[in-house]
């Protein structure tokens, strides 16, 4: 018996409740997961004198604290699902070739905003060629493998799926776009442009995981943004220029190129790639979208092996059979002699 519409406007409600608290708690870990990584790893590299690697303790301690945190969540709901596909990286054959693709995308987007400064701007570049820089640059490699991966989990993980389910896809991406934006530009140099910046970086990323349902594309485009910026051309990221290990970049030139103090992420050239970004993913992800994304056929209709009617059967029988057909044999005329000649 169906539900009266009253009904079942009170339950999509109390649904839409529970997801958008659900939500809520969610972001809430994030930013209490990221303040208890930050102790833990100072506390770590203090007393064990690893000033070094700070950073990448603080990247494993908060993923690890994400992970946590989303397995009591989805508890809530249905329990048992693999981790995995929990934390939005299925098992799957085209993983390494999103991730790549991602990466792909990620170095264009740098290389085309860093482009401009090198045409109509100074750039000031001082290597750093000494056998530590060797270890502090895969020291920054993996860092920024894991906090890329930290931060898609937090952003596009669980806390996007239930908006998503609370919300509608649309909304929730403007919404999880523009928080990203105002906290990845967070910084005391930090500009309006800053945050229009990072939030069309993040809408890229939103479409990234409603293109395919997995975090490898959006984790490739994330970390090659970081690593080409901070690491390979030496500039500053989020207003932070302590990932350099072989290049040091000092840019000069006009603001709407360099960005000012906070780097190329607060330059307005920079909303081009970005905005090309977004038209990327949507193109590059068009296999995946249909391998992932569709809905399944269900069938429907009549079911075919089911009995017909009892009116259908007595009218069949009530028809009377039909003769049996005439077989006319007609005479034919051998096409080759039956009996040899004698020679």
């Amino acid at each position: 018996m169906p539900l009266p519409q009253n009904e079942i406007r009170t339950e999509s409600k109390h649904h839409r409740s529970i997801q958008l608290a659900v939500v809520a708690a969610s972001l809430l870990w994030f930013a209490a997961a990221d303040q208890l990584a930050t102790q833990a790893a100072r506390g770590i590299t203090v007393r064990l004198n690893l000033s070094d690697g700070y950073q990448l303790l603080q990247s494993l301690f908060l993923l690890f604290l994400l992970v946590a945190g989303t397995m009591f969540l989805q508890s809530i709901f249905s329990a048992g699902t693999p981790i995995r596909q929990l934390i939005g990286l299925p098992r799957r054959p085209s993983s390494r070739k999103e991730w790549a693709t991602g990466a792909a995308i990620g170095w264009g987007i740098v290389l085309v905003a860093v482009l401009p400064q090198t045409l109509f701007g100074a750039m000031y570049v001082r290597l750093w060629i000494a056998p530590r820089s060797i270890y502090l640059l895969a020291l920054n490699l993996a860092t920024v493998t894991v906090l890329a991966l930290a931060s898609e989990i937090g952003f596009r993980g669980f806390a996007f799926r239930r908006l998503i389910d609370a919300i509608g896809p649309a909304w929730a991406t403007v919404v999880i776009s523009l928080l990203f934006g105002i906290v990845g530009s967070f910084s005391r140099e930090s500009t309006l442009l800053a945050v229009i910046a990072w939030t069309l970086f993040g809408v890229a990323l939103c479409l990234a995981w409603l293109r395919t349902h997995g975090l490898w594309l959006g984790w490739g485009i994330h970390f090659a943004w970081i690593a080409s910026l901070g690491i390979l051309f030496g500039l500053p990221v989020n207003g932070i220029d302590n990932l350099a290990s072989f290049v040091e970049t000092r840019a000069i030139g006009r603001p709407w190129l360099t960005g000012g103090f906070f780097g190329i992420e607060a330059a307005p050239w920079t909303l081009i790639p970005l905005g090309a970004a977004i038209v990327a993913v949507v193109l590059v992800s068009s296999d995946w979208a249909w391998d992932y994304t569709r809905k399944p056929l269900i069938p429907a209709g009549y079911a075919m092996d089911v009995p017909p009617p009892a009116a259908h059967t007595e009218m069949e029988r009530s028809i009377p059979p039909a003769p049996p057909a005439l077989v006319q044999i007609l005479p034919t005329t051998p096409q080759s002699r039956s009996v040899e000649p004698d020679r």
